[in-house]
């Protein structure tokens, strides 16, 4: 296709002529980089194929059960196949579970008993999780039950306080929680190396701890998974990367076989577990999005280098930097302004293939503390596999943009807040 047909394809789409041609700068610069992101999706199809061939995947497990949902095919052939390709001894994988809070407060609620401490090594957990655990009080706490926080801060420059973290564990300490993602932060997402140095190192304080991994965000972004390197479980959502843009909605849990067990019974109840559970009219789509995971995770990988790279090179901080490894697809960015985060947020929406047209505003969101603004045109609501931006309404006004079920969609969604910003002269066109 002529150079020409494309700029009047994207011109059509609000975006200027000169906004397209940086952009399209920055992109023949990150082939190489995307080429190697490509080698990985492959990688990782490669794993999910032989998970589901190994399991005997087969039509009969997308039939849709209800009620009690015992003798489910489809849902336990599934958890089979997230055990195999997570290197997990079990899984929890269902519809009952809401998002990825609702996941990790699971596995929270399930493996701590009153008494015991929970440890974060890796400073503040996202948000939501604030009040889950009773850092903010809200009702139904692991604070109102009696289990106890503590929290080891990252050091300025991003590694862990390994002596503070080894005063922080003594007899109390269960179970330690390690957010794999930045969330509403700027400090660095971990690596799964560098999980596995963290990991090791509180178990050679305390073996019997269990480590907990908030693998959201993560996903198939590396060639190995937290259990590969110790973990004790990982937790994500189904409308985030495993999901594969087809989930509607569900959360996972995998890892060691107790933990598991003990997230089962907290979902249903004592003495049912993992054994009811209906699949409903879902499963087929857990399927299929799992299978596609992968490629869609790489889209998703390159928006966000793609990003990083467009707006460090306009002066504006980013996490992580244009060149740094990637550890999961959440890009931040820095804008300084409560004008400049807004206006990056509202060309997320206007590139958006649902409600394009609607503006996105400031609100105060339930289980966080400041106004945020989100910008999400989706097909299944909230999910942050597909193009997204969003951010708190305070400085250093930073907004987190993830997402793009194609490698090209997303492009579009950053040009075109990056058009938002060069309407306002909220960029300095002189670089452009």
């Amino acid at each position: 296709m002529k150079q020409e047909c494309m700029i009047e394809q994207y011109k059509q789409m609000g975006i200027d002529p000169k906004v397209y041609a940086f952009g399209e700068k920055i992109e023949r610069e990150l082939k190489p980089r995307f080429d190697r992101i490509d080698e990985t999706a492959e990688y990782n199809q490669m794993k999910v194929l032989r998970a589901m061939q190994e399991n005997r995947v087969s039509a009969e497990c997308f039939a849709m059960s209800n009620g009690y949902g015992y003798n489910d095919l489809g849902r336990d052939t599934l958890e089979k196949v997230y055990a195999a390709c997570f290197r997990g001894e079990d899984a929890l994988v269902r519809p009952q579970i809401t998002c990825g809070t609702h996941a990790l407060a699971l596995a929270l609620f399930s493996n701590l008993r009153p008494g015991d401490e929970l440890l974060s090594p890796v400073g503040k957990p996202y948000d939501t999780l604030e009040e889950v655990i009773g850092i903010r009080p809200s009702q139904g706490s692991l604070a109102e039950y009696g289990i106890t926080y503590r929290q080891v801060e990252l050091l300025a420059d991003g590694s862990f306080d390994y002596d503070a973290i080894k005063n922080a564990i003594h007899e109390k300490t269960k179970l330690v929680t390690i957010q794999r993602s930045k969330g509403y932060q700027t400090r660095p997402s971990l690596s799964v190396e560098r999980i596995g140095e963290l990991i090791a190192f509180v178990k050679s304080i305390k073996p019997d701890l269990i480590c907990m991994v908030d693998n959201c965000y993560g996903e198939f972004v590396e060639e190995r998974e937290p259990l590969e390197v110790g973990a004790d479980m990982i937790v994500g959502s189904l409308i985030k990367n495993p999901g594969g843009g087809l989930a509607p909605i569900g959360g996972y849990i995998v890892g060691k076989k107790e933990c598991v067990a003990n997230a089962a019974h907290r979902l249903t109840s004592p003495g049912l577990g993992k054994e009811v559970g209906a699949s409903l009219n879902v499963i087929a789509s857990f399927y299929q999005g799992f299978f596609q995971a992968p490629v869609v995770t790489a889209g998703a990988l390159k928006g966000a280098i793609f990003a990083a790279n467009i707006y460090e090179r306009l002066g504006f901080a980013v996490v992580p930097g244009a060149l740094e490894p990637r550890c999961d697809i959440i890009q931040a960015v820095t804008l300084n302004s409560a004008e400049g985060l807004i206006a990056f947020c509202k060309g997320i929406q206007a590139a958006a293939p649902v409600d394009s047209y609607v503006t996105p505003e400031p609100w105060d969101m339930p289980g966080y503390d400041s106004e945020v603004i989100m910008a999400a045109g989706a097909f299944v609501q909230g999910s942050s596999i597909e193009l997204s931006a969003d951010g708190p309404l305070k400085p250093p006004y930073a907004v987190y943009f993830q997402g793009g079920l194609t490698w090209y969609h997303a492009k579009c969604g950053i040009l075109m807040s990056l058009q938002k910003l060069y309407e306002q002269n909220l960029v300095n066109k002189e670089l452009l």
